[in-house]
């Protein structure tokens, strides 16, 4: 009997082994390994119970106790693995360490991936070799949004794929939203979140700079410390197609104008300019106005722009802000450059936690109650150790001090306001009639009391381009794109104080080789005594 229990527990220990090998040879026939695996390890479990007797007196045996507990460690350590894996596999939790957070999806990207009501498909051409480099920066927008899907086509493999999405070069990577297709050959967030939107939105939206006054010319060379080039081609970043537009040539804004940015003209508007201006407003439309400071007591005044701006509930000041904070030092400026650290609540700058810069700005100030049912909003205001200077010949010396009994206005001081009015749904818009996934039509305007902040010369400093950028999405009432953009991989810089450049001169100057003198020359009395 005992010898025919025996076999038993042999053959089962064979079905076993053959079930497991029909599970992976023959991975078709699923019932046959399944009844093998079942009758196998019922023939070695009756087997084990009918040498209950020799179980119990190896289970007594000191050598047996101590190999059971080795053998339970290890269980409960191939446990905690396994159990630890399967949650990591179910979980994607990152740490970014890179200074520039290079590997983390921006605000901005996340905000367009959320905002996805359907599906889209990213579709990676290349060979498969070149896969692994995309992987990190695809797999995080698959996770942010159920709506994405990623794919990888190896284009050697299956051309026909390549062929009918029109693939010319290895690494081209095609966003697929309801029928439209966008394609970009480049692996860097900007990049890919620009081809995303021109997917979902399906148009351009466009932008006219007015031109014909000396304002900023966006069609500047990037050398041009006073251009605009770099707002261009951050905006067309945005999606946004940038034409310029003479309005006393046109007398109208263009019917596809999203918006209309004016940057620091030099002369006022004729008044003819104003009135399209104006008009252009009370219909919806959208304005961008920047208006520089004077820099001498005699330059040209601008009556009509800053009437059109006092319709609408602002006040512009005749003064130029000063801060005497500090703050500018931390960006190598001096106390002509307000500096703006913490903003008033506004969709423009939610969330916004970085350092704008303002080159010889002046006060843009809310009118109380405001005009005409139009309420503004300050935008950006100066620290509490600024003031708005009136004096520009004592500005001009380069010594002034506040003095509120000379008109001077103390901090902190709003150089900035945005002001919206809805208007009738029944009303002609610039971009046409609203349908029900347009928002609702409204008139926007933004003032800002400089115009430098944008230029090629400042847009670098901190959150400049990220301002300027989400002020003309919100006039054009795109708020999912108001947000931090990603950051360059190679920004590297340090920021330090006057003060800090000064210690760390004179430590690497002084403190440290006299450290390396006083140390020599105490051995050399030490040795000599």
């Amino acid at each position: 009997m005992s010898k025919a229990l025996q076999a038993l527990g042999w053959v089962g220990v064979v079905c076993v082994f053959v079930a497991v090998a029909v599970r992976f040879l023959l991975p078709d026939q699923q019932e046959l390994w399944w009844w093998l695996a079942v009758v196998g390890l019922g023939l070695v479990i009756i087997h084990t119970l009918s040498q209950w007797r020799e179980v119990l007196a190896f289970a007594g045996k000191r050598q047996t106790k101590y190999g059971a507990l080795a053998g339970t460690s290890v269980l409960l350590a191939l446990g905690v693995l396994i159990a630890t894996n399967y949650i990591l596999s179910r979980q994607n939790k990152r740490w970014d360490l890179t200074s520039a957070q290079q590997y983390s999806l921006s605000d901005q990207t996340r905000r367009v991936l959320e905002s996805l009501e359907s599906p889209i498909s990213i579709l990676v051409f290349g060979r498969e070799e070149e896969f692994p480099r995309f992987r990190d920066r695809l797999d995080e927008y698959a996770y942010t949004s159920p709506q994405v899907t990623v794919e990888y086509v190896d284009v050697d493999r299956n051309p026909v794929r390549a062929r009918q999405y029109e693939i010319q070069s290895y690494g081209t990577i095609v966003f697929d939203y309801e029928g439209r297709v966008e394609r970009v050959v480049s692996n860097s967030e900007q990049e890919l979140t620009n081809a995303l939107i021109k997917a979902v939105e399906g148009e351009e939206r466009t932008v006219y700079f007015a031109q014909g006054h000396g304002e900023r010319d966006p069609n500047s060379d990037s050398d041009d410390r006073d251009g605009y080039s770099a707002v261009r081609e951050a905006l067309r970043l945005d999606n946004f197609g940038i034409e310029t537009v003479v309005i006393a040539q046109t007398g109208e804004i263009p019917d596809n104008a999203s918006a209309v940015i004016v940057a620091g003209p030099s002369t006022d508007f004729l008044t003819s300019e104003t009135d399209v201006l104006r008009d252009y407003l009370e219909q919806g439309g959208k304005v961008l106005l920047m208006l520089d400071p004077a820099e001498t007591e005699d330059a040209l005044p601008q009556p009509n722009l800053v009437s059109l701006v006092t319709e609408w509930g602002a006040e512009v000041g005749d003064d130029v802000v000063v801060d005497a904070s500090g703050m500018g030092q931390l960006l190598g400026t001096d106390a002509s450059v307000p500096v703006a650290a913490s903003y008033p609540p506004h969709a423009i700058t939610e969330n916004f936690n970085v350092l704008t810069a303002f080159p010889l700005a002046r006060s843009i100030r809310p009118v109380a109650g405001g005009t005409n049912g139009r309420i503004p909003e300050i935008l950006i205001e100066t620290g509490p150790r600024s003031w708005a200077e009136v004096n520009l010949a004592e500005l001009a010396t380069g010594e002034v001090q506040l003095n509120e009994d000379a008109g001077d206005i103390s901090g902190p001081v709003p150089i900035a306001v945005t002001v919206s009015q809805p208007i009738a749904n029944d009303a002609v818009t610039p971009t046409g009639e609203p349908d029900g996934d347009t928002p609702p039509p409204e008139s926007r305007l933004v003032v800002f009391g400089d115009s430098d902040f944008a230029s090629n010369g400042a847009i670098g400093i901190q959150g400049n381009r990220d301002l300027v950028l989400n002020a003309v999405n919100w006039l054009a009432q795109q708020e999912n794109l108001i947000a931090i953009r990603p950051r360059e991989p190679e920004d590297r810089r340090i920021t330090l104080t006057a003060d800090a450049q000064a210690r760390i001169t004179w430590i690497s100057l002084l403190m440290l080789p006299g450290l390396i003198l006083a140390s020599g020359v105490y051995t050399w009395w030490n040795r000599r005594r």
